[in-house]
């Protein structure tokens, strides 16, 4: 492929990618014939002395990969992504001026390590960056993914729901809602052991539950029987001594304190 011909499908991707509403059918197609000029350029993992302009035109086509790769809810596809921007944000880091959506694009793949349960990797990471470590509370789309691990290990999963609004770009979401899906089971498991049955409105307030509909799908989906007259969960008994006290305290507490807020509120 030449290389005006590459500039012209770029050209072609930045306005669709900007485009309101998005279109992801259109830019998925772009960036298939776009990867296959870039691989024929020498510009998909470049070694060597580059124009700068074909770098910088390369560096951007594989950002927007990884959004839509977000938008299209493709997580592999945005690891490989990410994979090939490290030589841009390493190896041409020297020559090439800073993009714009460098570290967004970093802070979603520190929540994806979150949402894989990869805690080490998340560190190893976090402490790779180019920036100083007192500095990474001022950068939003870093500190936000530092946050969020925070809250993950003390437990406090109601910072960890209500940071989705938080969120410095919309793509953050995505990761957090997974986040959440996660946090969810656990807390249902802790239900099942702890409880025979639980009042609809303490499973709403305990699983982050925006509607009742959300949690009667939930429940379909965990087997659990629901009593509408009554306005209560049946957790399905598993033969054996359902009330483990811990997770009994842990559950009631978190209620009280949820309770609490709302008061607050």
């Amino acid at each position: 492929m030449a290389q005006n011909q590459l500039k012209t499908l770029y050209n072609d991707l930045k306005r669709s990618f900007e485009a309101k509403p998005f279109d992801l059918k259109k830019c998925g197609s772009l960036l298939a014939k776009l990867k296959i000029g870039l691989i024929e350029t020498g510009l998909l993992t470049p070694q060597g002395e580059h124009n700068i302009e074909d770098l910088v035109v390369a560096r951007d086509i594989l950002e927007i990969g990884a959004i839509w790769s977000i938008r299209t809810r493709d997580v592999p596809s945005f690891d490989r992504y990410f994979s090939q921007l490290q030589t841009f944000y390493t190896d041409y880091s020297s020559v090439l001026q800073p993009s714009k959506n460098e570290y967004p694009i970093r802070g979603l793949n520190l929540i994806r390590l979150l949402t894989q349960n990869r805690i080490a990797d998340f560190h190893t990471t976090l402490e790779s960056l180019p920036i100083p470590a007192d500095a990474i509370a001022d950068n939003q789309y870093i500190s936000h993914p530092v946050n969020l691990e925070q809250w993950l290990m003390e437990g406090s999963y109601s910072k960890v729901w209500n940071a989705r609004e938080r969120a410095p770009v919309e793509e953050y979401k995505f990761f957090v809602d997974s986040l959440m899906g996660t946090i969810r089971n656990e807390i249902a498991s802790c239900e099942e052991a702890a409880y025979e049955s639980l009042p609809l409105k303490d499973a709403l307030t305990l699983l982050f539950f925006n509607n009742q509909s959300e949690l009667l799908t939930f429940a379909q989906q965990r087997g659990w029987q629901v009593d509408l007259s009554r306005s209560l969960i049946i957790f399905a008994t598993k033969g054996e001594e359902q009330a483990e006290i811990p997770k009994q305290k842990l559950i009631s507490s978190s209620l009280a304190y949820a309770r609490e807020l709302e008061q607050i509120v």
